[in-house]
C-alpha cells in the first residue's frame, strides 16, 4: 500500500508511480502486471518504463501492441516478463504459478463520473435519498479492484505481491471499504517492508 504517493490526480504522480513499478519490479525479478485504469496512464508508465525494464532483463508487453491471447502466451512463456494493461486484463485472466508474481493497481478503480450510464444511476440514487459515492461508486470500485487482485493467486501454491500504488486507498476514510473487499493477506507500506516479505517468501 503505497501510502507516500501523491493523489493519483497529482501532476507528478505518474513519474513516481513509474519508479514505484520499477522498484516492485526489481523486488520480484518481473513477473508482473502493471492493471492500469486508462489507456492514458497504461501508455504513460510503459514509456517510462520499458526502456529500463529492457536494460534489466525484462520483456514488455503492452496491451494492444498484439492480440490479448498472443500477449498472455508470450508473458507465460517469457517468466520475468512485465505487461503493462487496462480493464480487459483485470478479469477473466489465469496465470497460475510462478510467471505471475506481481500485480501492480494505478488508481483505485473508479467508474468514469462522465459516463451516461453512471450519471443516471446516480441520479436515479439520490432522487431515492441514496448517497451515489458511498452506495454506487465505492462499492462498485471495491469489486473491481478485488478482481484485479485475484488476478495474483490462482491457486494454492501461488505467492506474491499486490501494490496499490493509490495512497487514497489509506488515507481517505472510504479506503477500508477497499481493503475489507481484499482477501486475508500480508500488508506492507514501504518497499523496504516489501521487499523482506518477498525474500522471505521466495527463501521458502
Amino acid at each position: 500500500l503505497a501510502r507516500d504517493l501523491p493523489d493519483p490526480r497529482a501532476p507528478r504522480y505518474a513519474s513516481l508511480a513509474a519508479e514505484e513499478v520499477l522498484s516492485l519490479c526489481d523486488i520480484t525479478g518481473g513477473g508482473a502486471f502493471v492493471l492500469c485504469t486508462s489507456v492514458r496512464m497504461m501508455r504513460a508508465l510503459a514509456q517510462e518504463c520499458r526502456a529500463t525494464l529492457v536494460d534489466r532483463g525484462h520483456r514488455v508487453f503492452v496491451q494492444g501492441e498484439a492480440p490479448k491471447a498472443k500477449l498472455l502466451e508470450l508473458f507465460r512463456e517469457s517468466g520475468d516478463a512485465v505487461l503493462f494493461a487496462t480493464s480487459s486484463f483485470w478479469e477473466g485472466i489465469d496465470v497460475p504459478g510462478n510467471a505471475l508474481r506481481l500485480v501492480i493497481i494505478d488508481k483505485l478503480p473508479f467508474q468514469v463520473p462522465s459516463d451516461p450510464l453512471v450519471q443516471a444511476r446516480c441520479a436515479d440514487l439520490e432522487e431515492r435519498g441514496g448517497k451515489p459515492f458511498m452506495d454506487l461508486l465505492v462499492p462498485a470500485a471495491a469489486l473491481s479492484l478485488k478482481q484485479g487482485f485475484g488476478r495474483l493467486i490462482r491457486s494454492t501454491k501461488d505467492i506474491g505481491l499486490v501494490a496499490i500504488l493509490d495512497s487514497r486507498v489509506v488515507k481517505k476514510g472510504y479506503g477500508r471499504v477497499f481493503l475489507d473487499s481484499l482477501p486475508p493477506a500480508s500488508r506492507c507500506h514501504s518497499l523496504d517492508e516489501a521487499r523482506a516479505f518477498w525474500d522471505s517468501v521466495a527463501a521458502q
